[in-house]
C-alpha cells in the first residue's frame, strides 16, 4: 500500500502520530487511496504538474521560467486548529498595524521604553519620510503573509512576518484548481473551505481605500512572481503597470496608455523601494520621495503603505509579542520562535559560541538569503558568519534550530517525510481583518533541508481547511 513504508521519524508528522497510526483527519484520504489502483497516485502526481504548467503556476529563477514543484498529498487543518490560528493572526496584524502607525506618529512605544529607538531607526525598512503619514482608515498593512511553523511537539509558532510584498497566493489558487481537476474524488471525501474568492476579497480590500482607479505595480515580466501580479490585476479589475509607465501631471499620478494618460489613485505595489525608485517623477530626486509625498498629500494610496517594511525586519519581529501586550493589552495567541538579538552583548556571545546549533538570519534579507543553518553548515561557513555578526551585530538575529513538522511528499515515486511551513494571507479591511482559509504550504524537497523557499528548491501543496 501507498504508505506502508512511510516513516514518521522523530519530527511532528502532519499525517501520522506514529508508524502505522494515522491522525484522524487523514483517515478518509488513506481509505480513498486504498480503493484506487496502485498506479493512480503516481499518475495523478504527474498529471497535476502538467495542469499547473497549463495554468501558468510558474516562477522565474536565473532567467528561466519554471513550474513550482507540486505534491498531491494535501496539508489538512481541522476547523478548531484553524480557528486558533485565525485568532492569533488577526491579533498579530492588528498590533503590527498599530506599531506602524505609532512609529510614524507619536512613537509612544519608543518613548515608553518598550522598543529601543536605535533598533527602530537603524532598521533598513524604516523610512523617515513617512513620519506623520496617515493612510486611509489608518490601515498600513493591507495584505500580509505570516509564516507559521510547527515544532517537534506540534506547537505552532510564527517564524516571520511579511508586510511589504507577501507573494505566493497565486499558487494557493492554482494548486486548488489542479487538485479539483486531477483528484475530484479525493476532494469529495472532505468538506473543504473554498479559496477561489481571494480575488474578490482583495478587490474589496483595495476598494475600501477610495473610489479611484487601481493599479498593480509590477517590476515586469522578468520578476519571479510576474504571473501572480498579472493574475491579481485581472481578478481585481486593476491595471497592470510597470514603473516606467507612470508620470506626474498637475500633481497627480498618471499612467501612460495607448489611449493617452489615465489617473491612478490606488497602487497595490508588488515590490519595495527598489521598484518605487524606478518611477521618475518631475520635481523629485527619487521615485520614493515622490510617491511618499503624494501619499502624504492624500493624492495617492499604496497597499501596502510605504514604511511597513520596518515590521518585516527580523529584529523588530522579536518585539511583536511586546507590541501585542503594549497596544492590545493581551497575551500573544501565537508565540514567536525564541530569538537571540546579536546587537545585545550577551545574546551575541551566546550566538557566537553556539553557531553549530543555531539558525542565523540577516535582519533585512528574505527568500532564504543571508541565512546560516548551523547544524548543516561547514566550519568555514560558520566562521564566515561569525565575522559578519561581529562586523554588523544589528544586522543579525539567531534562533534555535526548530525542526519543522514533516509531511508525506512524493519523492522518487513514494511518500517520504519532508519539512514544511505555512503562509496564510491576512487582508486588513479596516472594520474587519480577513484571514483567507488555508494559505501556501511550502515543502523542502531536499531530505533534511529546513529551507522551503521556491528559489532554494522548495515545492508546494494544497492546503485544506476542513469544515466543522
Amino acid at each position: 500500500m501507498l504508505f506502508d513504508a512511510y516513516a514518521p521519524q522523530k519530527f511532528y508528522d502532519e499525517y501520522f502520530a506514529a508508524a502505522g497510526q494515522p491522525r484522524a483527519v487523514v483517515e478518509p484520504l488513506l481509505q480513498w487511496f486504498r480503493e484506487q489502483p496502485p498506479e493512480a497516485a503516481l499518475q495523478a502526481q504527474a498529471k497535476a504538474q502538467q495542469v499547473l504548467e497549463e495554468l501558468g503556476a510558474t516562477f522565474t529563477f536565473d532567467g528561466e521560467e519554471r513550474v513550482l514543484p507540486f505534491d498531491i498529498l494535501p496539508r489538512m487543518i481541522a476547523a478548531p486548529v484553524w480557528e486558533t490560528l485565525t485568532a492569533g493572526l488577526k491579533q498579530r496584524v492588528m498590533a503590527l498595524n498599530q506599531f506602524c502607525a505609532d512609529i510614524y506618529g507619536e512613537q509612544k512605544i519608543v518613548k515608553d521604553g518598550v522598543i529601543p529607538r536605535e533598533i527602530v531607526e537603524s532598521a533598513v525598512g524604516f523610512l523617515p519620510g513617512c513620519m506623520g503619514m496617515k493612510p486611509p482608515k489608518g490601515i498600513w498593512c493591507h495584505i500580509s503573509g505570516t509564516d507559521l511553523i510547527r515544532d517537534r511537539e506540534g506547537q505552532w509558532h510564527v517564524l516571520e512576518d511579511n508586510l511589504r510584498v507577501p507573494s505566493g497566493i497565486a499558487y494557493v489558487l492554482k494548486n486548488r484548481q489542479a487538485m479539483q481537476r486531477v483528484l475530484p474524488g479525493l476532494l469529495a471525501q472532505y468538506e473543504i473551505e473554498p479559496v477561489e474568492t481571494y480575488g474578490q476579497v482583495l478587490e474589496r480590500t483595495l476598494r475600501q481605500l477610495g473610489d479611484g482607479a487601481i493599479a498593480v505595480l509590477t517590476p515586469g515580466p522578468d520578476e519571479s512572481a510576474y504571473s501572480e501580479h498579472a493574475m491579481l490585476a485581472k481578478q481585481t479589475g486593476a491595471a497592470l503597470v510597470e514603473p516606467e509607465a507612470l508620470t506626474l501631471v498637475d500633481g497627480c499620478l498618471q499612467r501612460q496608455t495607448p489611449q493617452g494618460l489615465k489617473p491612478i489613485d490606488i497602487i497595490y505595489r508588488r515590490g519595495d523601494t527598489q521598484l518605487i525608485n524606478r518611477i521618475s517623477l518631475d520635481g523629485y530626486d527619487s521615485g520614493l520621495e515622490g510617491i511618499i509625498d503624494l501619499c502624504q498629500q492624500g493624492r495617492l494610496t499604496l497597499a501596502n503603505a510605504m514604511g511597513t517594511g520596518i515590521a518585516d525586519d527580523k529584529v523588530i519581529y522579536a518585539c511583536v509579542p511586546d507590541m501585542i501586550r503594549y497596544y492590545l493589552d493581551e497575551s500573544p495567541k501565537l508565540p514567536n520562535v525564541p530569538t537571540y538579538l546579536c546587537w545585545r552583548d550577551s545574546d551575541r556571545s551566546y550566538v557566537l559560541d553556539h553557531l553549530d546549533q543555531l539558525v542565523v538570519k540577516s535582519a533585512s534579507e528574505e527568500g532564504g538569503k543571508g541565512m546560516l543553518v548551523g547544524p548543516n553548515a561547514s566550519q568555514s561557513e560558520r566562521a564566515d558568519f561569525a565575522e559578519r555578526i561581529k562586523q554588523d551585530p544589528r544586522g543579525y538575529m539567531a534562533q534555535p534550530t526548530v525542526y519543522l513538522s514533516q509531511i508525506p511528499t512524493f519523492i522518487d515515486d513514494s511518500p517520504a517525510g519532508r519539512h514544511t511551513d505555512l503562509r496564510p494571507y491576512i487582508l486588513h479591511q479596516g472594520d474587519d481583518i480577513h484571514v483567507h482559509p488555508g494559505g501556501l504550504t511550502r515543502v523542502a524537497l531536499t531530505e533534511g533541508s529546513l529551507v522551503v523557499n521556491s528559489t532554494q528548491g522548495g515545492g508546494s501543496k494544497d492546503t485544506w481547511i476542513l469544515g466543522s
